[in-house]
């Protein structure tokens, strides 16, 4: 039996998935989990073969909990199941070093195929998805650019983004105002918009 974590916060979809896997007779849901903070500690004391993660997920992000993961419990494989079926959300996933990617609206017999296979080792990532993740450009931005404008895209205005950064409030304008130019972007929002769209940030 392969033994599987749920992240996921959102209830009515967290119990469908859990009742989809509950089908499968190799298949079995050890751990639910609705935080990224969770994840983790689930994974080690359900003895979690394959974690499922959600990418949006409150408290920590499913992306850093699979990071979490690969450092501190490597024999644990984790597979990203999300809405965001872009090309930079998957390179930032891969990045990650997640074992499989797959969209929420995969076929239910998809799902526990990737199950399956990063069980077994694979990785699992839809080829189109994977296809598009490779002729998309590079970003642009700079380390600290990045680490800027996710600051501000959390919502936070420039005071709190200098101390954040441990930047002046002029160098976190003079950043911004960078971004934005390099983007092509209309303004800061439209330029959070182009950056998670892209998977950036």
């Amino acid at each position: 039996m392969i033994r599987v974590l749920v992240a996921e916060d959102m209830h009515i979809v967290r119990g469908a998935l859990v009742a989809l896997l509950r089908l499968e007779p190799d298949i079995e849901v050890v751990s639910e989990v609705a935080s990224g903070d969770e994840i983790l500690a689930a994974a080690r004391s359900s003895r979690t073969q394959v974690a499922i993660i959600d990418i949006d997920l409150p408290g920590k992000d499913g992306l850093t909990a699979a990071t979490e993961i690969h450092e501190q419990l490597p024999e644990v494989r984790t597979l990203i199941l999300t809405s965001l079926g872009r090309p930079g959300t998957l390179r930032r996933a891969l990045a990650a070093k997640v074992n499989g990617f797959l969209l929420k609206d995969a076929p239910a017999e998809k799902l526990a195929n990737a199950v399956r296979g990063v069980a077994a080792g694979r990785r699992m990532v839809d080829g189109d998805l994977a296809l598009a993740a490779w002729d998309t450009v590079e970003c642009p931005l700079t380390p600290r650019e990045i680490d800027v404008l996710r600051l501000t895209a959390e919502g936070r205005d420039t005071l709190e983004v200098a101390a954040k950064a441990f930047l002046s409030t002029g160098t976190v304008r003079n950043y911004l105002t960078s971004i934005v130019a390099k983007l092509n972007a209309r303004n800061r929002v439209d330029a959070i918009r182009i950056a998670r769209e892209s998977g950036w940030i």
